[in-house]
């Protein structure tokens, strides 16, 4: 009887002892909490790796390129279509500030009838997205179709600084721009409105630029972001010498 009991006590207190370590081995695993170090943040269960990331913005929706009227008109001519269209053609020719330009064509200044049996048209074309170095004014043309039986009597285009009226149907109307365009203004003289009478060499008289125009000395600021690629700017040094000549 007592060499019976004696193997099951054995393997009782073996059974509590295998339990009791299996305790302190799974005590082990648990992390220690520990108390918070005052004046720092405790740790952060967010960022990468943590729950679901957000999706990035999504781009800036582009926008169409703004059309603007080009500076200078120097020709409106009305043609008479070929027979059965019933249709006037108008055809105009114009100067842009420089290179760059894009996409020539004459729109209406207005919708409706027009009171004086006038077509008012603009001539506008896409600028050119960065300013541009004054090389010379770069020509554009465009044509707009008058409907047959209107009482449309004569056609007047803007630009920017010039318009052209034509009041004979068909027929054709032009203008001279006298303006220097600053092709060659770089390493001359800038000469104030009023103090130069009269052309003289190496010398750009204020008077001769295409407007609007801004200068732009040593010594000044540039304020605001305003940009036109239908304004002339020169920067010019102490003694009044272009270093720059730009549409922007």
């Amino acid at each position: 009887m007592h060499a019976t009991i004696r193997p099951l006590v054995i393997c009782a207190i073996a059974a509590l002892l295998q339990a009791d370590g299996m305790g302190i081995a799974s005590a082990q695993n648990v992390p220690t909490a520990h108390a918070p170090t005052p004046g720092v943040a405790p740790p952060s269960e967010s960022g990468p790796g943590w729950g679901e990331e957000e999706a990035p913005p999504p781009p800036p929706a582009t926008t169409a390129p703004e059309e603007l009227p080009v500076l200078y008109v120097t020709s409106v001519e009305v043609l008479h279509a070929s027979a059965g269209t019933g249709a006037d053609i108008v055809r105009v020719t114009g100067l842009a500030s420089s290179e760059g330009w894009d996409a020539p064509e004459l729109v209406p200044t207005y919708a409706g009838k027009p009171a004086d049996n006038v077509l008012d048209l603009q001539l506008i074309a896409t600028p050119p997205e960065q300013s541009e170095d004054a090389g010379g004014f770069y020509p554009v043309s465009a044509i707009f179709a008058i409907e047959g039986g209107s009482s449309i009597a004569g056609v007047r285009v803007r630009g920017s600084e010039n318009e052209i009226t034509l009041r004979q149907m068909p027929g054709i109307a032009q203008a001279t721009i006298n303006v220097n365009d600053c092709a060659k203004c770089v390493g001359q003289k800038f000469a104030p409105a009023g103090s130069a009478s009269q052309a003289q060499p190496n010398v750009v008289r204020e008077e001769d630029l295409p407007k609007p125009l801004r200068i732009i000395k040593e010594t000044d600021g540039i304020r605001g972001v305003e940009t036109d690629p239908n304004r002339l700017t020169l920067i010019v040094d102490k003694d009044s010498t272009i270093l720059q000549a730009f549409w922007e």
